[in-house]
């Protein structure tokens, strides 16, 4: 394995742990404190880019944006999942 390969491996694991961890922290917070967090989740849960074509392709500049967006979307399903198990 390259030291690329690798080095992209620990980031993942590390952006995956930290998740985990952001998740735990928004389910256990107070229900109101909690959905007002969620709610400012959704906002940035989907990027809004303006563009009219639903099918255009991202380009590069818009990789980080959009995996922003797609973090928050992890973070606040994975927080919602724990909320209903601890229920």
């Amino acid at each position: 394995m390259s030291y690329l390969d690798e080095t992209l491996i620990t980031l993942e694991a590390r952006l995956i742990a930290q998740r985990r961890i952001l998740a735990r922290l928004v389910a256990e917070m107070p229900p109101e404190r909690r959905e007002a967090l969620l709610a400012w989740i959704a906002e940035r849960e989907v990027m809004h880019d303006g563009q009219e074509d639903p099918g255009a392709v991202p380009d590069a500049t818009d990789t980080l944006p959009l995996s922003i967006a797609d973090e928050f979307r992890r973070i606040a399903a994975l927080a919602r999942r724990h909320r209903r198990n601890a229920a």
